[in-house]
Formats: structure tokens, sequence, C-alpha cells
């Protein structure tokens, strides 16, 4: 699970490049919106993307349950674990 935390981490960075962030700048269980690392919802939407580019998992963005599997890197790495689909 460790692993899959820092590759949610990388994504992060990667996708919404955050230049001066490093895995170890992002706690797990610090909120990802608003107040910890501060996204705003044009964020979310690439970061749903680059989830389902990369993990294959469907996401709806205006869901309820969905918002709450983006509240911190624990809980998107227990969803992604979830609904992970190998290609």
């Amino acid at each position: 699970m460790e692993q899959l935390k820092n590759e949610i981490k990388e994504l992060i960075i990667q996708t919404l490049d955050l230049e001066d962030t490093s895995p170890e700048d992002i706690v797990d269980d610090e909120p990802l919106f608003i107040e910890g690392l501060g996204l705003d919802s044009i964020d979310a939407l690439e970061l749903g993307l680059a989830i389902k580019k990369s993990y294959n998992i469907k996401l709806d963005p205006d869901s309820e349950v969905a918002k709450q599997h983006f509240a911190s890197v624990n809980s998107l790495a227990s969803f992604v674990k979830a609904n992970f689909k190998s290609e």
C-alpha cells in the first residue's frame, strides 16, 4: 500500500505540475483540497483523468462518493486498490 501511495503522490505532482513539491511533502491523511495541499476543482478534474488513465478506473466526477475518495492520499489509495482494473 505504501508503494501505491507513493505512486499516487508522484501522479499528483506530475499531473498538476507541483514543481516545488516532493512526495515527502504530501501527508497521507492530510486533505488534498482547500486546506492541506490546497487543490481546487480544476485540479480534481485533471487528477481524476490521470487516475482513470493510469489505473483504468472509471470515475463519476459529479458523484459525492467519488469526491470522498479524493479526500486524501489514503482514501485515494484505498479507492484505487479496490477498483484497479489491469488491461
